[in-house]
């Protein structure tokens, strides 16, 4: 079972990219809560160049507010992450966590229900770009 799904996007930008999964993701009703500069972190701390990688905290309000009242520590495992990355000039991978695959650890009948929904949700997301 993969922990991820995943398209490349051609032909755009890098920044293009950014916006369209964010709007993508407010489509399933999911906001950015959490971005992390990968590529400038590297570049800053340790004066490393990398390609273009930014990771995006996607939440969904509703769900992780039931989620953390279902188990209260479940937010080891929220929000969502999507991954931007430029893999080349004008090629781009955009991936999401498959929340499935995070709460097989957690023994929850009701948390892989509700994460089966959001895997619908992200993977909608990915198909759309």
């Amino acid at each position: 079972m993969s922990y991820y799904s995943s398209t490349t996007l051609s032909e755009t930008t890098f920044e293009v990219a950014l916006e369209t999964i964010t709007v993508e993701l407010a489509k399933e009703g999911f906001g950015i809560i959490s971005e992390v500069d990968v590529s400038g972190t590297f570049k800053k701390k340790m004066d490393v160049d990398f390609k273009k990688y930014t990771i995006l905290g996607a939440c969904n309000p509703g769900y992780a507010h039931h989620a953390i009242q279902t188990e209260d520590k479940i937010g080891v495992f929220l929000p969502c992450n999507v991954v931007v990355i430029e893999q080349s000039p004008g090629t781009i991978e955009v991936a999401a966590v498959d929340p499935t695959a995070s709460m097989m650890a957690v023994e929850n009948s009701e948390l892989a229900e509700m994460s089966l929904k959001i895997q619908s949700k992200l993977q909608k997301v990915i198909q759309s770009l």
